[in-house]
C-alpha cells in the first residue's frame, strides 16, 4: 500500500498549458474544516463535470499523467476506499492490506459509479468518527485529514481527466481552500486564487515568480 501512496502524492509530468477557467472567483472562507460535505459536494462536482464526457475516448492520457482518463477515474476510487479502511479501521502503525481492483474492461461509466460509492464510504466513515480518532498515513491522520485528500483526489483528477478530453473545468474555490489550509499549511496564499495555489502545490500549474513545483507532498498527519 505505502508504495502508491507516495506514487500518488508525487508530482504528475509537466503540464504546458491549462484550460481555462482554472477556479471558481466566488469569496471563498479558507478557515474552515474540512468534513464529509465538502467530499459530497466534490463528489457532486466531479460527477458534473465528468458525466456528460462518457461518450469521449478515456483511453487518453488524463492530462499530463501517464495513466488514462479511465484508469485516472479508477484510481480516485482506488483512494477513496484505502482512506475509507483506514479511518474505519483506525490502525496506527501501517495501511491495510487490501487493495481496490477496477476490473480492466469496465466502462468510463461503471468507473464512475466505482467512484461514486467509495466516495460514500469515505463520507459516511469521516461523519461517523470521532474529531479525536486517528488513523494511518505517514503518521497519524485526523478525520479532517482523510477528508481533505479524498476531496485533493476527486478535485485534482477530476481537473487531470477534464483536461486530457479537452473539457475546461472550474475547481471550486472554497474547497480548494480548505484543502490548502489543511494539507499544505505552507502554501503562499496571497499568491493566487485556491485552485490555481493547489494546482501549484500539486505541480500541475505556474505561479508568478515562482519555480514549478517538481516534487511536492502534503501535510496528512497531525501533531498531537
Amino acid at each position: 500500500m505505502a508504495g502508491w501512496l507516495r506514487e500518488r502524492d508525487g508530482p504528475p509530468a509537466a503540464v504546458d498549458a491549462r484550460p481555462e477557467p482554472v477556479g471558481q472567483t466566488e469569496p471563498v472562507d479558507r478557515t474552515a474544516p474540512v468534513d464529509h460535505r465538502d467530499l459530497a459536494d466534490a463528489l457532486a462536482d466531479s460527477r458534473r463535470a465528468l458525466t456528460p464526457l462518457l461518450g469521449a475516448d478515456w483511453s487518453v492520457p488524463a492530462g499530463a499523467l501517464e495513466w488514462s482518463c479511465r484508469a485516472t477515474a479508477a484510481h480516485i476510487a482506488h483512494d477513496l476506499l484505502a482512506y475509507a479502511g483506514q479511518l474505519a479501521a483506525l490502525p496506527d502503525d501501517g495501511y491495510l492490506p487490501l487493495d481496490l481492483v477496477v476490473h480492466p474492461d469496465a466502462t468510463p461509466a461503471q468507473a464512475l459509479r466505482a467512484v461514486a460509492a467509495c466516495g460514500k464510504l469515505l463520507c459516511d466513515a469521516v461523519a461517523a468518527a470521532p474529531s479525536e480518532a486517528r488513523a494511518w498515513h505517514w503518521g497519524p491522520c485526523d478525520p479532517e485529514g482523510f477528508a481533505a485528500m479524498g476531496t485533493a483526489e476527486i478535485l485534482l483528477h477530476t481537473w487531470d481527466i477534464t483536461r486530457g478530453l479537452g473539457a475546461p473545468w472550474a475547481m471550486p474555490g472554497a474547497a480548494c481552500a480548505g484543502v490548502l489550509r489543511r494539507l499544505f499549511p505552507d502554501a503562499p496564499y496571497r499568491e493566487g486564487d485556491p485552485a490555481s495555489m493547489l494546482l501549484w502545490c500539486t505541480g500541475r500549474g505556474e505561479l508568478p515568480g515562482r519555480p514549478r513545483r517538481a516534487s511536492w507532498t502534503w501535510a496528512a498527519a497531525v501533531a498531537d
